[in-house]
């Protein structure tokens, strides 16, 4: 766990520090549709699972009488062969927002910065300022050009949500390497890179990656994911995880999806064909963004207005993402890839 030193504990108390930040913070907003009924574009989540899944969560139900075992070390195992590291160096936690919540907590100090991408996933923010911290704010296609001296961290979403490209190995690796000189320490989302073959930057020193079944393995209500890091930053991880971080059926699903390689394998070709498709069919109505993601950022051309192009969608009971509550766009709406007969509903409607 993070020392605080007692000048820092007294200015903490005198100016609120985090139960202050946690009252002056609202919500984030985020995709997903609650109306079961609604083709849902707006959550970037695969609309397949592994067979077996639901098996696996019914046959550990049981289990669920019983606290699980602390040291979840086939959930490890079968993440640290995904991201090629030591099964010591993953971090079971309930989401990748977990994960990403337990860097901050033991990363950050209150009153220190941490340099976040613009525009990114909105939680970056939200959670840096629960710590009692200042969001330094980078463009997001800049990032690796910052200069992380002085801050206590740095966030890089790869591929970046909403944009959806993915970032150069070589100057993401060179970026964490300044920042290890920096003694900053740097967080990897990647949320959504087991969509790509790029290469996770799980197990490099100084650097903390947080992943997720959410995305890839279409299990958002499962709140299964993990952080993986080396040394101290690893050790103040599992020290500081609450006990527990993994119910017994979500350690079960999740040991059992990461497993299926070949599920992955086919999930990367459908997505890459399906959103070249798209993003052809759009590009003559839209300005559509680079992607290695499963989704689409679509700047408007002005015909609509973003309001316009949402009611139009949810006329046809299929919902899309307003982009707007990114930081810096104004015009944008955000797709999600699915299966191609869905896909191709909603081509139907945006491409009218």
């Amino acid at each position: 766990m993070m020392c605080m030193l007692p000048d820092a504990v007294d200015e903490l108390r005198e100016s609120g520090g985090q139960n202050e930040a946690v009252d002056e913070q609202g919500r984030v907003p985020h995709g997903s549709a609650d109306d079961p009924w609604v083709l849902d574009f707006s959550a970037n989540t695969n609309p397949c699972s592994p067979d077996g899944a639901a098996r696996v969560y019914e046959s550990s139900l049981a289990s669920a009488r019983r606290y699980p075992p602390d040291d979840y070390c086939a959930f490890r195992a079968a993440a640290s062969t995904v991201v090629d590291c030591e099964a010591r160096e993953v971090i079971p936690t309930a989401g990748g927002l977990a994960a990403i919540r337990l860097t901050l907590q033991t990363s950050v100090e209150p009153g220190g910065s941490v340099l976040v991408p613009a525009p990114s996933f909105g939680e970056y923010a939200r959670e840096v300022r629960l710590q009692g911290a200042t969001p330094a704010f980078v463009d997001h296609d800049a990032i690796l050009d910052a200069d992380p001296a002085g801050h206590d961290l740095a966030i890089v979403c790869n591929p970046n949500n909403p944009t959806g490209e993915c970032y150069d190995a070589e100057r993401l690796r060179a970026f964490a390497e300044r920042c290890r000189d920096a003694d900053t320490t740097l967080l990897v989302d990647e949320a959504f890179l087991g969509f790509t073959d790029e290469p996770s930057l799980a197990g490099t020193p100084g650097v903390v990656v947080a992943r997720a079944l959410t995305k890839l393995y279409g299990l958002p209500g499962l709140r299964a994911g993990y952080a993986v890091a080396t040394g101290r930053h690893r050790e103040r991880l599992d020290t500081a995880r609450i006990a527990w971080s993994l119910s017994g059926p979500a350690a079960a699903v999740g040991t059992h999806c990461l497993r299926d390689t070949e599920f992955v394998a086919a999930t990367r070709e459908r997505v890459s064909a399906e959103r070249e498709r798209m993003r052809t069919q759009l590009a003559g109505r839209f300005r559509v963004s680079p992607s290695d993601a499963p989704f689409l950022l679509l700047e408007l051309d002005g015909r609509d207005t973003v309001e316009e192009l949402l009611a139009t969608v949810r006329e046809h009971d299929m919902a899309i993402r307003d982009a707007r509550t990114f930081r810096g766009l104004d015009a944008h709406v955000r797709i999600a890839v699915r299966m191609p007969d869905e896909n191709q509903q909603l081509l139907g409607v945006l491409d009218a």
